[in-house]
Protein backbone atom coordinates (compact mmCIF):
# COMPACT_ATOMS: atom_id res chain seq x y z
CA UNK A 1 0.00 0.00 0.00
CA UNK A 2 2.62 2.11 1.04
CA UNK A 3 4.62 1.83 -2.24
CA UNK A 4 1.64 2.53 -4.39
CA UNK A 5 1.27 5.49 -2.45
CA UNK A 6 4.49 6.76 -3.30
CA UNK A 7 4.02 5.52 -6.46
CA UNK A 8 1.07 7.41 -7.15
CA UNK A 9 2.34 10.64 -5.68
CA UNK A 10 5.60 10.58 -8.21
CA UNK A 11 3.45 10.32 -11.18
CA UNK A 12 1.67 13.17 -9.89
CA UNK A 13 4.54 15.12 -9.35
CA UNK A 14 5.69 14.45 -12.69
CA UNK A 15 2.36 15.40 -13.99
CA UNK A 16 2.14 18.39 -12.48
CA UNK A 17 6.16 19.37 -13.55
CA UNK A 18 5.28 18.63 -17.07
CA UNK A 19 1.80 20.58 -17.07
CA UNK A 20 3.92 23.45 -15.78
CA UNK A 21 6.61 23.33 -18.69
CA UNK A 22 4.73 22.56 -21.84
CA UNK A 23 3.39 26.06 -21.88
CA UNK A 24 6.59 27.07 -21.89
CA UNK A 25 7.87 24.90 -24.69
CA UNK A 26 5.21 23.78 -26.76
CA UNK A 27 4.66 25.31 -29.93
CA UNK A 28 1.15 28.26 -29.79
CA UNK A 29 -1.27 28.98 -32.28
CA UNK A 30 -2.19 32.64 -32.21
CA UNK A 31 -5.78 33.52 -33.06
CA UNK A 32 -5.83 37.66 -31.97
CA UNK A 33 -6.38 37.38 -29.17
CA UNK A 34 -6.70 33.74 -28.06
CA UNK A 35 -4.21 31.53 -27.78
CA UNK A 36 -3.80 27.71 -27.76
CA UNK A 37 -0.87 25.78 -26.70
CA UNK A 38 -0.50 22.44 -28.01
CA UNK A 39 -0.38 19.67 -25.48
CA UNK A 40 -1.25 21.85 -22.81
CA UNK A 41 -4.05 19.84 -21.00
CA UNK A 42 -2.43 16.61 -21.93
CA UNK A 43 -0.58 15.66 -18.12
CA UNK A 44 -4.42 15.92 -16.83
CA UNK A 45 -5.97 14.01 -19.49
CA UNK A 46 -3.26 11.08 -18.24
CA UNK A 47 -3.87 11.71 -15.00
CA UNK A 48 -7.22 10.96 -15.22
CA UNK A 49 -6.18 7.37 -17.28
CA UNK A 50 -4.95 6.67 -13.55
CA UNK A 51 -7.61 7.62 -10.79
CA UNK A 52 -9.59 10.53 -9.81
CA UNK A 53 -7.20 11.11 -6.84
CA UNK A 54 -4.53 11.51 -9.20
CA UNK A 55 -6.60 13.77 -11.13
CA UNK A 56 -7.59 16.23 -8.57
CA UNK A 57 -3.64 16.18 -7.52
CA UNK A 58 -2.55 17.21 -11.51
CA UNK A 59 -5.33 19.79 -11.03
CA UNK A 60 -5.18 21.25 -8.56
CA UNK A 61 -1.06 21.38 -8.67
CA UNK A 62 -1.09 22.64 -11.95
CA UNK A 63 -3.58 25.38 -11.49
CA UNK A 64 -1.98 26.90 -8.35
CA UNK A 65 1.23 26.30 -9.77
CA UNK A 66 0.30 29.20 -12.41
CA UNK A 67 -1.08 31.37 -9.39
CA UNK A 68 2.42 31.42 -8.78
CA UNK A 69 3.99 31.97 -12.58
CA UNK A 70 0.82 33.69 -14.52
CA UNK A 71 -2.00 35.99 -14.64
CA UNK A 72 -5.01 35.32 -12.39
CA UNK A 73 -7.10 34.41 -15.26
CA UNK A 74 -4.73 31.62 -16.84
CA UNK A 75 -4.68 30.37 -13.10
CA UNK A 76 -8.02 30.24 -12.41
CA UNK A 77 -8.69 28.59 -15.96
CA UNK A 78 -6.40 25.70 -15.21
CA UNK A 79 -7.92 25.23 -11.89
CA UNK A 80 -11.03 24.66 -13.60
CA UNK A 81 -9.81 21.64 -15.17
CA UNK A 82 -10.71 19.77 -11.71
CA UNK A 83 -14.46 19.84 -12.85
CA UNK A 84 -14.10 17.52 -15.91
CA UNK A 85 -11.00 15.79 -14.99
CA UNK A 86 -12.77 14.52 -12.10
CA UNK A 87 -16.00 13.68 -14.04
CA UNK A 88 -13.42 11.98 -16.79
CA UNK A 89 -11.34 10.09 -14.27
CA UNK A 90 -14.64 8.36 -12.62
CA UNK A 91 -16.10 7.71 -16.09
CA UNK A 92 -12.99 5.56 -16.78
CA UNK A 93 -12.75 3.94 -13.87
CA UNK A 94 -16.21 3.05 -14.40
CA UNK A 95 -16.38 2.26 -18.08
CA UNK A 96 -11.99 1.14 -18.63
CA UNK A 97 -13.12 -0.61 -21.96
CA UNK A 98 -13.69 2.77 -23.46
CA UNK A 99 -10.11 3.04 -24.21
CA UNK A 100 -9.82 -0.51 -25.90
CA UNK A 101 -12.54 -0.46 -28.30
CA UNK A 102 -13.08 -2.64 -30.97
CA UNK A 103 -12.03 -0.60 -33.57
CA UNK A 104 -8.54 -0.35 -33.70
CA UNK A 105 -8.56 3.19 -35.23
CA UNK A 106 -9.39 5.18 -32.44
CA UNK A 107 -9.83 8.53 -34.22
CA UNK A 108 -13.00 7.31 -36.09
CA UNK A 109 -14.32 5.17 -32.84
CA UNK A 110 -17.34 6.76 -32.28
CA UNK A 111 -18.20 5.70 -28.22
CA UNK A 112 -14.59 6.74 -27.42
CA UNK A 113 -14.50 9.96 -29.47
CA UNK A 114 -18.43 11.22 -27.99
CA UNK A 115 -16.83 10.29 -24.37
CA UNK A 116 -14.25 12.85 -25.76
CA UNK A 117 -16.34 15.28 -26.92
CA UNK A 118 -18.40 15.35 -23.56
CA UNK A 119 -15.64 16.41 -21.46
CA UNK A 120 -14.43 18.59 -24.20
CA UNK A 121 -17.90 20.44 -23.76
CA UNK A 122 -17.55 20.28 -20.31
CA UNK A 123 -13.91 21.47 -19.80
CA UNK A 124 -14.87 24.74 -22.48
CA UNK A 125 -17.63 25.39 -20.79
CA UNK A 126 -16.27 25.89 -17.19
CA UNK A 127 -13.17 27.54 -18.83
CA UNK A 128 -15.92 29.98 -20.66
CA UNK A 129 -18.06 30.60 -17.70
CA UNK A 130 -14.03 31.72 -15.74
CA UNK A 131 -13.22 34.18 -19.20
CA UNK A 132 -16.87 35.53 -19.11
CA UNK A 133 -16.70 36.57 -15.30
CA UNK A 134 -13.35 38.75 -16.16
CA UNK A 135 -14.96 39.94 -19.06
CA UNK A 136 -17.80 41.57 -17.45
CA UNK A 137 -15.72 42.69 -14.62
CA UNK A 138 -13.29 45.04 -17.56
CA UNK A 139 -10.50 42.74 -16.27
CA UNK A 140 -9.43 41.49 -20.04
CA UNK A 141 -6.93 42.94 -22.24
CA UNK A 142 -8.81 45.59 -24.51
CA UNK A 143 -8.08 43.65 -27.80
CA UNK A 144 -11.14 41.18 -26.09
CA UNK A 145 -13.93 44.44 -26.36
CA UNK A 146 -12.76 45.52 -29.62
CA UNK A 147 -13.80 42.17 -31.28
CA UNK A 148 -16.72 41.66 -29.20
CA UNK A 149 -17.77 38.94 -26.66
CA UNK A 150 -19.27 36.61 -29.56
CA UNK A 151 -16.34 36.47 -31.14
CA UNK A 152 -13.52 36.59 -28.90
CA UNK A 153 -14.98 34.91 -26.12
CA UNK A 154 -17.29 32.78 -26.65
CA UNK A 155 -15.97 31.62 -30.11
CA UNK A 156 -12.47 31.73 -29.83
CA UNK A 157 -12.16 31.39 -25.93
CA UNK A 158 -15.72 28.80 -25.99
CA UNK A 159 -15.49 27.10 -29.88
CA UNK A 160 -11.51 27.28 -29.97
CA UNK A 161 -11.07 25.71 -26.78
CA UNK A 162 -13.57 22.70 -27.19
CA UNK A 163 -11.54 22.17 -30.53
CA UNK A 164 -8.01 22.18 -28.51
CA UNK A 165 -9.69 20.01 -25.87
CA UNK A 166 -10.47 17.78 -28.14
CA UNK A 167 -6.80 17.48 -29.82
CA UNK A 168 -4.91 17.49 -26.49
CA UNK A 169 -7.11 13.76 -25.48
CA UNK A 170 -6.33 12.71 -28.28
CA UNK A 171 -2.43 12.60 -27.79
CA UNK A 172 -3.15 12.51 -23.84
CA UNK A 173 -5.08 9.34 -25.00
CA UNK A 174 -1.82 7.65 -27.41
CA UNK A 175 0.94 8.51 -25.28
CA UNK A 176 -0.83 6.82 -22.07
CA UNK A 177 -1.60 3.86 -24.65
CA UNK A 178 2.06 3.25 -25.59
CA UNK A 179 2.78 3.92 -21.90
CA UNK A 180 0.73 0.52 -20.95
CA UNK A 181 2.47 -1.26 -22.77
CA UNK A 182 5.38 -0.96 -20.43
CA UNK A 183 3.84 0.43 -16.83
CA UNK A 184 0.51 -0.45 -15.03
CA UNK A 185 -2.21 2.38 -16.06
CA UNK A 186 -5.08 1.13 -14.23
CA UNK A 187 -7.58 2.13 -17.05
CA UNK A 188 -5.83 0.26 -19.79
CA UNK A 189 -5.01 -2.94 -16.95
CA UNK A 190 -8.52 -2.87 -16.51
CA UNK A 191 -9.38 -2.95 -20.21
CA UNK A 192 -7.37 -5.36 -20.78
CA UNK A 193 -8.06 -8.03 -17.95
CA UNK A 194 -11.91 -7.68 -19.30
CA UNK A 195 -11.01 -8.01 -22.51
CA UNK A 196 -9.17 -10.99 -21.41
CA UNK A 197 -12.22 -12.12 -19.60
CA UNK A 198 -14.76 -11.92 -22.77
CA UNK A 199 -12.46 -13.70 -24.92
CA UNK A 200 -12.02 -16.84 -22.23
CA UNK A 201 -16.20 -16.88 -22.13
CA UNK A 202 -16.28 -16.39 -25.45
CA UNK A 203 -14.13 -19.83 -26.52
CA UNK A 204 -15.70 -21.76 -23.96
CA UNK A 205 -17.14 -24.49 -25.21
CA UNK A 206 -20.83 -25.91 -24.50
CA UNK A 207 -21.06 -29.11 -22.88
CA UNK A 208 -22.91 -31.70 -24.70
CA UNK A 209 -26.00 -33.14 -23.31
Amino acid sequence: MRRSSVRQLTISALLIGMGMIIPMVMPRITIGPASFTLASHVPVFIAMFFSPMMAVAVSLGTGLGFFLSATPIIALRALSHLVFAVIGAWYLQKNPSIVKPKNKNILFNGRFQLFNLCIGVIHSAIELVVVSLFYTMGNMPETYYSQGYIYSIFLLMGIGGLIHSLIDYNIAYYLAFALSKQFNIPVFTAANKRKKIGSDIQVIPEKSI
